[in-house]
């Protein structure tokens, strides 16, 4: 209406980092200042970590912080911050729990027991301290003391409005752990803070523990949502947000890549273009592991870097065949240009592997991934379901990087039908196919090229044998029928195959 005055608009303030790189990333960059946030988990999934490095974050930049504590002593926090070579000068820390000396009834208490005073008691506490330092970063631990004090959860909600509204008036952003020790639905109190983020430890059958943390919600901040594993390490929370290959485009010429050997290139019409993968899928011990170090060893000649992500072999094993075949791969590793990283997937978490591999990519420049085997990699998923997810994720942010990939994945069988734990061949931009089979008395290797996405290739079959030469390729197996069923039958004039002498290795 005319004459109207209009209500001045509050100048909306830059996020503030939570301390931790990776939640900052799921977030966008951070949380937005002066709101009521909850970290909310079972004990030990680290949610005393989490607010302390959020606490850490501010006094780096010169704020006022203040912890209350209602469940564990300064001491205690203390100890934590020490094993994590942090130093809490210049937070302020309030118990609300006795220290050891105030169980002795000759001496003075100091300090006040939620367990022994009334609810409103100990929130006018902490209100009069938070008046008293005016900090800017408060971490209050736990709310579970206060649902225990409040004995119904209607008083418990009406308290936590109460401290809502009483830090939306101080300028402070406040952050409430809780340790999800009630049964009762907690739905009201995500409703009343600004956003709840969820901290989950999980034991699996075997190996260790895997942590693994969900923005649930965050009003007004477009989150990456679903779970993004964490692990706790020396100096903090070490969170791996979840790989979205859509965010990580980048521009790169789509040229031909050669293996190194010219006939296995000219199998695949050339060689294979960056941006692609490339499935070898064959029975153990076929050498399916020493073709794909040839890639590596072939990008190495022309400059570029390698990574070799190894599930099942050590380095040693690695190095030994690399001998055995005549190629230089120590050289390589000396001269940075080729990397090896032994993963064992009972200690890490699939997120925890694909942050390895794009530190590889985007830290180190890496232009060929080898991962050795995908049995490995399946081993570490506790779903198949959720390992062909997070694999197309992966092979498609590789794409998008113009990182050549080569996924190697060993068959159940040796000669035969083969059996496949797990179908990933439509992800896959090229297979090639490796078998043994019998002929004349004597246990050969053939190769073939049954798939390839982008130009054209060879549909023949070719013998190939690994020497101190390196791997050789034969000429097309023709006149052969049945060569994958191990057994073929000749019928042909001449036979094409590689000599006797060179088939002994």
């Amino acid at each position: 209406m005319p004459g109207e005055i209009e209500p001045l608009e509050e100048p909306e303030l830059p996020k503030i980092s939570t301390g931790n790189v990776g939640l900052d990333n799921i977030l966008g960059g951070g949380v937005d200042p002066e709101r009521v946030y909850l970290f909310e988990g079972q004990p030990g999934s680290g949610k005393t970590t989490l607010a302390l490095e959020f606490l850490l974050e501010g006094g780096r930049r010169g704020e006022r912080t203040l912890y209350i504590t209602l469940s564990e002593t300064e001491r205690e926090l203390r100890l934590v911050a020490k094993r994590h070579g942090w130093s809490l000068e210049g937070i302020t820390i309030f118990e609300l729990i006795p220290a050891e000396a105030s169980l002795d009834s000759t001496r003075e208490l100091t300090v006040l027991h939620p367990a022994e005073m009334e609810l409103s008691e100990t929130t006018q506490a902490i209100f009069d301290k938070v008046d008293e330092l005016a900090p800017s970063r408060i971490v209050l631990d736990s709310l579970s003391e206060l649902r225990l004090l409040a004995q119904s959860p209607l008083r418990y909600r009406r308290q936590i409005l109460a401290l809502k509204h009483f830090f939306s008036g101080r300028r402070s952003t406040v952050v409430l752990l809780d340790d999800l020790s009630s049964q009762q639905n907690e739905l009201q109190l995500h409703s009343i803070v600004h956003g709840v983020v969820l901290l989950e430890q999980l034991a699996i059958d075997y190996g260790a523990q895997r942590r693994r943390l969900r923005v649930v919600k965050m009003r007004g901040i477009d989150f990456k949502g679903g779970f993004h594993d964490f692990t706790i390490r020396y100096g903090g929370l070490k969170v791996y947000p979840r790989l979205v290959a859509a965010e990580h485009h980048s521009d790169f010429n789509p040229e031909v890549v050669s293996s190194g050997i010219s006939e296995l290139d000219l199998m695949l019409g050339g060689g294979m273009e960056r941006g692609t993968n490339a499935l070898f899928i064959g029975a153990a011990g076929v050498g399916k592991s020493s073709l794909a170090l040839t890639y590596a060893i072939a990008a190495a000649s022309r400059g570029e870097r390698s990574a070799i992500f190894t599930f099942d072999e050590g380095r040693g094993t690695i190095k030994a065949r690399a001998k055995a075949l005549g190629l230089p791969l120590q050289t390589s590793i000396d001269g940075d240009l080729i990397e090896i990283h032994q993963i064992d997937p009972a200690e890490m978490a699939p997120g925890e592997f694909a942050d390895a591999v794009r530190r590889s990519v985007e830290v180190r420049n890496v232009q060929v991934v080898i991962m050795d085997s995908l049995n490995g990699y399946l081993n570490a998923m506790p779903d198949e379901r959720f390992l062909i997810l997070q694999m197309h994720e992966l092979l498609s942010y590789l794409s998008q990087r113009g990182v050549s990939t080569i996924l190697v994945l060993a068959q159940h069988g040796l000669v035969g039908p083969m059996d496949t734990p797990l179908d990933i061949s439509y992800l896959a931009d090229g297979v090639l196919m490796l078998r043994y089979f019998e002929f004349d008395g004597i246990v050969r290797r053939a190769l073939s090229v049954v798939k390839k996405r982008s130009g054209t290739h060879e549909h023949t079959i070719r013998e190939f044998r690994l020497s101190e030469q390196g791997i050789i390729v034969g000429p097309p197996l023709r006149g052969f029928a049945g060569i994958f069923t191990g057994t073929p039958l000749y019928k042909g004039e001449e036979t094409p195959l590689l000599s006797q002498t060179d088939a002994r290795r």
